[in-house]
């Protein structure tokens, strides 16, 4: 009978490394079950930023590339080929202006304008016109042309102004203004009408024959 029991006794210990092992196998299926789950979220945490970095992208490329923005026409420049004033008391002006003008465009597509003029005034008297020829200004540059002006005022037309005192300070100011009309077109897909406005002031220094201080806003 003892020895029965002794062949007996070590079988309660087996329960125990069973449950050793499950307890190992309960542990790798939990540790699987955390790694799969930390593999979904840095996908998850991925597809996120990359959503986040496709909005700016599209974003940026809103706010830069496909905003139209206006284009700026001005005088740049002015020599004169003739070149007649008159006096402090016999005021008057006789001018062949060879001015170079510029149409700004900062779009990322071309400015397709139509024919336009240009009208230069002494005062509120108009001086001189010339004929703005329609064309067109790449993306991203400046479109440079010439064109001759005369501009004249006549004594009659000049003894109700300030030019007699101009032309004893030996500075005469002039302005231009035009409308320049045309359409922005991006990527061949997206056109839209603009309109700029030009409004520039002007010195001539009778002295030298020189333009100055030529402002546009």
């Amino acid at each position: 009978m003892a020895e029965n029991k002794e062949q007996q006794s070590p079988n309660p210990l087996a329960p125990a490394a069973n449950g050793y092992a499950r307890s190992d196998t309960e542990s790798a299926s939990h540790d699987a079950r955390e790694l799969r789950k930390k593999k979904r979220m840095k996908c998850l945490l991925y597809i996120v930023l990359f959503a986040v970095f496709q909005t700016g992208i599209i974003l940026l490329f809103a706010l830069t590339v496909m905003k139209i923005k206006t284009p700026k026409f001005r005088v740049r420049s002015a020599t004169f080929e003739n070149f007649n004033v008159g006096t402090p008391t016999n005021p008057s002006f006789s001018l062949r202006m060879n001015a170079e003008f510029g149409v700004k465009n900062t779009n990322f597509g071309h400015f397709k304008y139509q024919n336009s003029t240009v009208y230069f005034f002494y005062g509120l008297t108009q001086v001189g016109e010339v004929v703005v020829q329609k064309a067109r200004a790449k993306a991203r540059s400046t479109k440079k042309f010439n064109a001759v002006v005369e501009l004249s005022l006549p004594n009659a037309a000049a003894a109700n102004t300030q030019l007699g005192n101009e032309l004893s300070s030996g500075v005469v100011k002039l302005s231009s203004q035009s409308k320049l009309s045309g359409k922005v077109e991006l990527m061949k897909v997206l056109k839209k009408k603009k309109s700029t406005d030009m409004n520039c002031s002007m010195e001539i220094v009778t002295a030298t024959q020189q333009v100055r201080n030529i402002v546009c806003k």
